[in-house]
């Protein structure tokens, strides 16, 4: 039985050597040690210059997750901003980037016909040969309790691993695989042909972050099958104690919704996990998700 290692964390928002970001055009309070933090005195339902758009980058870099409060942004709104970023999909299993950036924002309701399959961790779609950058969700109409989102810092998960463990990655590689989980029973009988049009890919288990370089663990629960070349029982072992990493509170944050919040990821950064614990009362959120056409490979570590 793998026992837990108790005590102090390697806890380091940035790597060493590189100096935190000092917008001038907003605020940030952090929310998590390494990563999570609330931006304040930004509308973002006025367009985001080009100033602005830096800031927020670095930003984003730095903390992973930004959260804002009392956006209660229009569609055609949601999607300006989150197009200054990317090119946005709709990011389905077979995702589709239409020319009105409005059209790529994808409503969901849960309720007690719709129950949440969010309640694992994982990041979005790294079962696509280059995974989408970022996230940008808005919160429309929230359930009266529950329904948080956490989020776990996975650059801060490499860092935690003792150094046997990291020197162990080099050269792993992990197979994604949408259909493994739940999410493979939303599509019945058409199983087969969803699955052949997004056969599985191959990632680095640990990859350095397309735009920090930051060595990042790049494996999750959702969506990793398994890690090749090794011994099953081995690989099984590894995938089971870096997955785990996630759940370590002190690498989290976790964020409580309500009407008008919204929370921006990075994707390729940070897992999230969407608390499924207020079921049946209703949820509804908006999402945008973009690509970002700068990264076009994740390198290893």
């Amino acid at each position: 039985m793998r026992r837990p290692v108790t005590g102090p964390k390697t806890l380091r928002r940035l790597p060493d050597g590189v100096e935190p970001c000092r917008p001038t055009r907003f605020s940030l309070t952090p929310v998590g040690i390494t990563l999570g933090a609330h931006v304040d005195d930004v509308d973002l339902a006025e367009p985001c210059d080009d100033e602005l758009l830096d800031e927020l980058r670095r930003a984003l870099l730095e903390w992973k997750v930004l959260f804002f409060s009392d956006q209660h942004l229009t569609p055609q709104q949601h999607a300006d901003f989150a197009a200054r970023w990317g090119v946005l999909t709709d990011d389905q299993l077979e995702p589709t980037t239409r020319e009105n950036p409005a059209d790529n924002l994808v409503v969901f309701t849960r309720d007690a016909g719709t129950p949440g399959l969010e309640n694992g961790w994982h990041s979005d779609s790294t079962f696509r040969p280059m995974p989408t950058a970022g996230t940008i969700l808005r919160a429309i109409e929230v359930p009266p309790a529950g329904g948080d989102t956490l989020f776990a810092d996975m650059a801060a998960a490499y860092d935690d691993l003792p150094a046997v463990v990291r020197a162990r990655l080099r050269g792993l590689v992990a197979v994604h695989d949408w259909s493994i989980g739940a999410y493979a029973t939303k599509y019945g009988d058409r199983l087969d042909r969803v699955r052949a049009a997004n056969p599985p890919v191959e990632h680095p288990v640990a990859i350095r972050h397309p735009a920090t370089g930051r060595p990042t663990l790049f494996v999750n629960r959702m969506f990793t099958r398994e890690i090749t070349g090794l011994p099953p029982d081995e690989a099984d072992a590894l995938l089971d104690l870096l997955c785990a990493q996630a759940e370590l509170p002190e690498l989290q944050c976790r964020f409580a919704w309500r009407a008008g919040s919204v929370a921006f990821w990075d994707n390729v950064a940070c897992q999230h996990y969407g608390a499924s614990d207020y079921h049946p009362a209703r949820r509804v959120m908006a999402r945008a998700t973009f690509f970002d056409p700068r990264y076009t490979e994740l390198a290893p570590a």
